[in-house]
């Protein structure tokens, strides 16, 4: 399990401001492969399934991550793939709970 799974994230209650530059590359480096940040803004990733049925399992054990940490993804489904988008809504950014959830979800591709 990667450090940054192991960690819960952290209810954002506003007026931070979102992670920029360096921070965003070395909270990055610690991400799994496949992890893109867009614009300083928002992670995302597209995982590839052989069929529709895994990728609903998928997205229903992200469902489940994301109620047990209290930080929800964005989650497009469609046949043999999933993609998330992940950021943190209060702050319109990134915070270290975007990634603390993207390393969950790709522990759970793993799984």
């Amino acid at each position: 399990m990667s450090e940054l799974a192991k960690k819960h994230c952290v209810p954002c209650r506003g007026g931070v401001p979102p992670l920029k530059g360096d921070e965003l590359r070395a909270l990055s480096a610690k991400l799994g492969g496949g992890w893109s940040v867009i614009d300083e803004h928002h992670l995302e990733k597209t995982y590839a399934f052989e069929d529709f049925r895994q990728a609903l399992d998928y997205t229903n054990k992200v469902g489940a991550i994301a109620e047990s940490e209290g930080h929800h993804p964005d989650v497009y489904l469609g046949w043999g793939k999933v993609k998330l988008s992940i950021w943190t809504h209060k702050i319109d950014g990134l915070t270290e709970s975007d990634f603390i959830l993207a390393a969950k979800a790709d522990e759970a591709y793993r799984a």
